[in-house]
């Protein structure tokens, strides 16, 4: 069995709050069960881990809760988060500007190699 969940957040636009509540909650459900749990952030949804993005935007219309805080909550239990490389570029950031609970900055290789060799389960969203 697995011990590795892989949430790779690509098609999740954050334009659309009620799109980021299904991954951000599988993930610390996981976490809380014990599994270790990654979130990569790609293409649009890599606006997320910029800061200022996520505290900006709700699951649903009138939550007095931010995206970021259910990001924070996901990242106290456990879910590490990953910021694809060619976001920097794509939405004009640098190191600087991810989140604290952002744990750094993977390409598509190491995707690639997780899902290959790493014995990981993955949800894509």
């Amino acid at each position: 069995m697995a011990e590795k969940l892989l949430i790779v957040m690509a098609n999740t636009d954050p334009r659309n709050g009620e799109e980021l509540g299904a991954p951000l909650f599988q993930a610390s459900v996981a976490a809380a069960m014990g599994y270790d749990v990654e979130v990569i952030c790609t293409a649009t949804a890599g606006r997320l881990m910029k800061k200022g993005e996520a505290e900006a935007l709700v699951v649903k219309q009138g939550s007095p809760k931010s995206v970021y805080e259910f990001i924070k909550d996901a990242h106290e239990a456990g879910v590490k988060f990953f910021c694809c490389s060619p976001n920097l570029d794509l939405f004009d950031m640098t190191k600087d500007d991810l989140i604290p609970e952002c744990a750094g900055i993977v390409g598509g290789a190491y995707m690639i190699e997780e899902v290959m060799e790493g014995g990981c389960k993955v949800l894509s969203y």
